[in-house]
Formats: C-alpha cells, sequence, structure tokens
C-alpha cells in the first residue's frame, strides 16, 4: 500500500481514512483460519501488533493457536518464508522458538483474501529480570547459538540493516511529510551530521553480517521455565551481531558494562563476538531512533497508530525528536563501551 501524507493549509498532516485491515473482521479471522483445515470456537482475542495483525484463536477440542496476519505489501512471499525457514533451522538446532505450523500440503504461509498469514503454537512466558545475570547469562548463550546458526549461510531474500534504509530514507521522508517547517532547519542539519558520522563508525568498525533475529528488545523475549524463548522474526535480516546485544542493555556505563559482560559470557560458549563491534552501538542506536519515528509516519493512514500513539506527530514530538537526536550526537562522541 502506498504511503500517504496529506495536510491541511496550515501544514497539519490529516490522517487518511483507508488502511489496509479494513476487512479482517472477526469474521475474517475465523473464516482464514478454517481454510487451513481446522475448526475455530468462535473465540477470537486480537494481541498487541501494530505492523502486522496477531490474534489468538480458539480451535475446537484443541488448544488456541496464534494467526498472524502480514501487513500488505511489506515483505515479498519469499521474504516471509526466509524468514519461517530460518525460525525453522534454529528450532531443528534446538533454541527455544516458535516457527510456523507447517501444512504437508500448503507449507507455513496461507492466503485468505488479501492477507498471506501463517499459524503458530501459542508460547506463554513473561519478560526476563535483565537485573539478573542467571537470565542475562542464558539470553546471551541463546544469542550465541542463534548467531551460530545465522551465520552458516546468508539470507537470499530478506533485508540487510543499512544506514541508507534505517538512515537515509526515514530522515528523507520525515523531512518531507512530517517534520514542521519551523524545526526543519535544524533536523536537516543535525541529521546530515549524523550521519556522516555513522557512516565513519561503520567504514572504521566494518563488522561481518550475518542472519539476525533484528529485532530483539526485552519484549520479544519471553522467560518461562529458566529459559528464554525468541519470539517475532519479523523484523529478520542481515546485520553486525552486536545489533541483537544492544538492545539489551540498560542504565548507566557501569550497569551496561555489566550487563554486557554476563550476556557476552554466555554468547562465546557457542559464537565468537569481535569486540570492535561494541563501537557501533551508539550508531546503530541512532539508526533506530531515526527508523522509528519513519516507522510511526509511514503507518500514520492505519488508524490503529493515532489511536495508541496521540503523542506522535505534535510540535511537541518533534522537538523532542530533534533533542534526543542531539543526545545521540554526544554518544557517538564518548568512549564505546568496552569488554574487560
Amino acid at each position: 500500500m502506498a504511503n500517504i501524507a496529506l495536510s491541511n493549509d496550515d501544514d497539519t498532516p490529516i490522517v487518511a481514512t483507508n488502511h489496509p485491515y479494513a476487512a479482517l473482521t472477526p469474521d475474517a479471522v475465523m473464516d482464514a483460519v478454517e481454510s487451513t483445515g481446522l475448526l475455530t470456537d468462535a473465540r477470537v482475542f486480537a494481541l498487541n501488533s501494530y505492523e502486522n495483525r496477531v490474534y489468538q484463536v480458539g480451535i475446537e477440542g484443541g488448544t488456541p493457536i496464534i494467526a498472524k496476519f502480514y501487513r500488505p505489501e511489506r515483505w515479498s512471499r519469499d521474504q516471509i518464508l526466509e524468514e519461517h525457514s530460518f525460525t525453522q533451522e534454529l528450532a531443528d538446532a534446538g533454541l527455544s522458538v516458535v516457527p510456523p505450523m507447517i501444512d504437508p500440503l500448503t507449507g507455513s504461509l496461507h492466503r485468505f483474501g488479501d492477507f498471506d498469514f501463517a499459524l503458530f503454537k501459542r508460547q506463554g512466558g513473561h519478560a526476563p529480570e535483565l537485573e539478573n545475570f542467571d537470565h542475562l547469562q542464558a539470553i546471551g548463550r541463546a544469542m550465541g547459538r542463534l548467531h551460530a546458526v545465522g551465520k552458516a549461510k546468508p539470507f537470499s531474500h530478506r533485508p540487510s540493516l543499512s544506514i541508507d534504509s534505517f538512515g537515509h530514507q526515514s530522515v528523507d521522508f520525515l523531512t518531507h511529510n512530517f517534520i514542521p517547517k519551523p524545526l526543519l532547519p535544524a533536523y536537516t542539519s543535525l541529521c546530515k551530521d549524523l550521519l556522516e558520522r555513522i557512516e565513519s563508525a561503520f567504514q572504521r568498525l566494518p563488522a561481518k553480517s550475518l542472519r539476525l533475529h533484528g529485532d530483539c528488545h526485552p519484549g520479544n523475549i519471553l522467560w518461562r521455565d529458566d529459559t528464554p524463548h525468541l519470539v517475532d522474526f519479523d523484523d529478520a535480516r542481515t546485520g553486525p551481531a552486536v545489533q541483537d546485544i544492544w538492545m539489551l542493555l540498560s542504565g548507566e556505563r557501569q550497569q551496561q558494562l555489566a550487563q554486557l559482560s554476563e550476556i557476552i559470557e554466555g554468547y562465546e560458549i557457542f559464537c565468537d563476538f569481535d569486540p570492535a563491534e561494541l563501537g557501533l552501538i551508539e550508531s546503530l542506536r541512532c539508526l533506530r531512533i531515526m527508523h522509528y519515528s519513519a516507522w510511526l509516519a509511514r503507518r500514520w493512514q492505519d488508524p490503529a497508530f493515532p489511536k495508541t500513539f496521540p503523542w506522535f506527530n505534535t510540535e511537541r514530538y518533534w522537538a523532542e525528536h530533534i533533542l534526543e537526536l542531539r543526545e545521540q550526537m554526544s554518544a557517538l562522541q564518548e568512549e564505546p563501551l568496552r569488554l574487560f
């Protein structure tokens, strides 16, 4: 679906009313699931998901399953199937991930109406305790095992984490569609300087690329039975190993160093880690900040986004966004984290 950004005469963005999930009613969800041969019991619960739509669906005489409907035109079928193949590869290697259920005739990816969808077994759990060093070591071991599989071969269809897609394209889209005119000079000048520093960092610290989870924040790790369960590989892509590690760090520098030490200790049981990649953390954080704001902007036509993120797209939001980027400029000039 094309991205749409409209404006009033006073340059206030208008929310477009068309959106890709208008036809995805509870009845349509049940019909889609039943098209695979399962019989639902009419219980459909929407789960928190904005990019895609995810539902827990009750099954007659069985355990509820999870139905994930992919946002139309975001990924090609080849890209989705490659995500499925990667999670199955990880499961076969003994990692606790949830690959899609595979139909012997139709495979893992189904089509109903305008939607590609997949079905998954339900995985329970709660957020890991990132102040618990035992949890951090276990997560590090899981990351090491994931990356040992990830570097065995490349993706053929999934994208790479690039400065162009996360940085330049994000800044360009926001500049031409969303940044208020009074803030444009400060925003464009700052982003130009930031992207130059990020490009310099990646040239100075070239990292090996491998297949990643891609979006490994704590919300995508469920803790149960003393085991981290990795979920939601929707952003799986190629990139440096540290991308799957830095989002697990929080707090002041000494806290982050302690957390990092535990994660890497577990990680290196299964996969070598290049400590030079730590010099890319603030660059990757900056790219994520840019990409996140552009993601919200690109999805602003979907009614779920203004409802869920009412603070977005106000002049105050953009002023605070610029302040956050200025703080990143300072962070890029600081000494990176180092393992001892």
